[in-house]
């Protein structure tokens, strides 16, 4: 079996999309698991990963690449807790946020603390998602390493957490306001009328075909005037196409009287 059939074979019975990453990077990481497990050909991992549903999830937990942690990229969190939500909760008291591949936790828990703070008492919806179920586990546990949360202040960490055994654990109301799920962004429907659309570092993965569909569906899941949060690292080009405007580094609102959107 040789490395298109393996995509193929996925994508058609595993229901996982392969061919939405980019090639390079998604041959190198399968290559290396595939050496890690001692296993020589295409045809013997697919065998493994379609037999054994811990395999397939170990597989998925590994392509994901789940790296992420409290606050990260300082800068833009701190944008957004100062320009974005103001202008949001201006429009709209009661906010509708997506946390789009969430992986640990950290970005949707972290969204929780800043609303806390800005909107005291006030409950939001905060939806966070992932491919990864393990990973979804995780952040339903809160449970982290003291290494995710470098960039978050005395005060809050005081606040929000409280150390075990080396591990930084959560407050339980802050946890409460997020709902997770599995969620595939390559292949499932996108829920609409967000507010706030948070998918940070993960289509620097994907293929320019698959970010320009993915930037597509997120635009039409925000309402007019919602803000889709980027990586620093990620912009969308001709993003008027979509709907939407560039309004600072990492973020982009869907403009009131958007074009057509192209799929």
């Amino acid at each position: 079996m040789e490395f298109e059939e393996f995509k193929s074979r996925v994508a058609r019975e595993l229901k996982l999309d392969l061919n939405s990453y980019k090639d390079t990077q998604l041959r190198r990481r399968i290559n290396t698991l595939m050496v890690r497990r001692k296993i020589e050909s295409y045809e013997a991992y697919f065998q493994m990963i379609s037999r054994d549903r811990r395999a397939f999830s170990d597989f998925v937990d590994y392509l994901t690449i789940n790296v992420t942690e409290f606050f990260r990229d300082v800068k833009a969190f701190h944008k957004l807790e100062k320009m974005i939500f103001p202008e949001l909760l201006a429009v709209n008291p009661t906010l509708k946020i997506w946390s789009a591949a969430c992986s640990n936790g950290a970005e949707p828990y972290s969204v929780a603390i800043i609303l806390n703070e800005l909107t005291p008492g006030k409950r939001h919806w905060i939806e966070a998602t992932d491919l990864d179920p393990n990973v979804l586990q995780r952040a339903v546990r809160g449970e982290y390493p003291a290494e995710l949360l470098r960039n978050v202040p005395a005060t809050r960490r005081e606040r929000y957490f409280r150390s075990e055994n080396g591990r930084y654990i959560l407050d339980p109301e802050i946890k409460k306001r997020v709902v997770f799920r599995r969620h595939d962004l390559l292949a499932d429907p996108y829920r609409p009328g967000y507010d706030l659309i948070i998918c940070r570092n993960v289509q620097i993965y994907f293929t320019k075909e698959a970010q320009w569909r993915v930037n597509s569906r997120f635009s039409r899941a925000l309402r007019p005037g919602g803000v889709l949060f980027l990586g620093a690292s990620e912009t969308i080009f001709k993003a008027s196409e979509l709907g939407l405007e560039r309004i600072a580094i990492s973020f982009y609102r869907r403009v009131r009287t958007a074009t057509k959107l192209k799929t």
